[in-house]
């Protein structure tokens, strides 16, 4: 056994600082055994201090190299790795950012087994799903539900000559509101059914909850006002044109009221009311021709303006559909009514918060349209 004090001043100063800022609390512990030592303790006294095996102790007295901190690191514990030459590490990180199907497999997704398998075949270097699984770890790499992506099916041209005409509509809303004003528009539904719920539950044990599934289901259609944010939102009896046209020609006349207010005459608004651009995308119930003539000739203010096909990311109103199902979610109700009353309160009332700057989920792309 060293004698006392056999470390050097440097060497001591240096294991004291390593052993108070090193980010592994098993290298901090073996610096700590030197520093015991060095200090005339012996094994079993720095055994029964630490808490920790003689054995331990006398393996990291014999085998740490005070100018060495990589001498500290347990390289039984890489042993895993050893098989995983960089070139294999490489070989890993490219194909993990590629897709099954361009190897020719017929699986849409890699797991650490079917990475494992490729990998054998390819390097001769065989490896458990668990190792894989450590290797990307250590890369940074974190096993998650993959976003939808629209992007295939979308037509860039067609979405860049809309976002430049979006641009111009929004840019005179803003400018001129008394001029121009610019709704979103959209059909949501809602159901009570509750699928399987997820519960906190101990180890071994499955909870159980009832299996009896509430059912009821109803569809709204909503329009959203760029400028002041106001939300409208009409409950369906049916989701078809007729529908439609019901709630258009509602809304619009709500409007016209809102506009002429009391000092101004109704029948004045298609002359000096404003023009309602009107964003919604490409349901059939939005393009029947009949529908389309009724609302030119009974509505002349209202122009509506169809999004690119799969473009929901020009439509703000995505935002309130989210909002409201995140806010429902997980929530149990005892009637199709009760569900009703909640999303007439939320939606109509006011009292659902938004939160306008967050991204949508499996819309393929981030509402953009401000």
């Amino acid at each position: 056994m060293p004698i006392k004090n056999y470390l050097t001043p440097e060497q001591k100063t240096n294991l004291q600082r390593h052993q108070k800022n090193h980010e592994h609390s098993y290298v901090r512990e073996r610096i700590l055994i030197i520093l015991l030592q060095n200090d005339g303790k012996t094994q079993k006294e720095i055994a029964n201090f630490l808490g920790c095996s003689l054995r331990k102790v006398a393996y990291w007295c014999v085998h740490a190299d005070p100018d060495n901190l990589e001498s500290f690191k347990d390289q039984r514990m890489s042993g895993n790795y050893r098989k995983a030459t960089e070139q294999y590490i490489a070989l890993l990180l490219e194909v993990i950012d590629k897709e099954p199907q361009e190897f020719g497999y017929e699986f849409g997704k890699w797991t650490a087994k079917r990475l494992a398998i490729y990998l054998e075949q390819e390097t001769g270097i065989s490896l458990s799903s668990s190792q894989i699984t450590r290797i990307l770890k250590e890369k940074k790499y974190v096993y998650l539900s993959a976003k939808y992506s629209l992007e295939d099916r979308q037509d860039p041209e067609k979405r860049e000559l809309f976002q430049a005409l979006l641009y111009e509509y929004l840019k005179i809303t803003k400018e001129s509101p008394e001029r121009l004003q610019v709704w979103f528009w959209d059909e949501c539904g809602f159901s009570s059914r509750v699928i399987r719920r997820k519960k906190w539950t101990k180890k071994g044990k499955r909870q159980k909850v009832s299996g009896q599934r509430k059912k009821g289901r109803f569809n709204v259609m909503g329009a959203l006002r760029f400028s002041d944010q106001k939300r409208r939102v009409d409950f369906l009896a049916k989701g078809n044109g007729e529908g439609f046209y019901q709630v258009l020609k509602d809304f619009y006349r709500e409007l016209q009221y809102e506009w002429a207010g009391a000092d101004k005459n109704i029948k004045d608004f298609e002359k000096n009311g404003p023009k309602i651009v009107i964003i919604l995308d490409n349901a059939s119930i939005h393009k029947k021709k009949e529908t389309l003539d009724k609302i030119k000739a009974e509505m002349p203010n209202l122009v509506l303006e169809f999004l690119p096909e799969y473009s929901p990311d020009y439509n703000l109103i995505e935002l309130v559909w989210h909002s409201a199902k995140e806010f429902i979610s997980n929530r149990l109700f005892s009637s199709i009514e009760e569900l009703e009353a909640l999303v007439h309160k939320l939606l109509n009332e006011g009292e659902l918060i938004i939160n306008w700057g967050r991204k949508l989920k499996n819309k393929g792309n981030a509402v953009n349209a401000v």
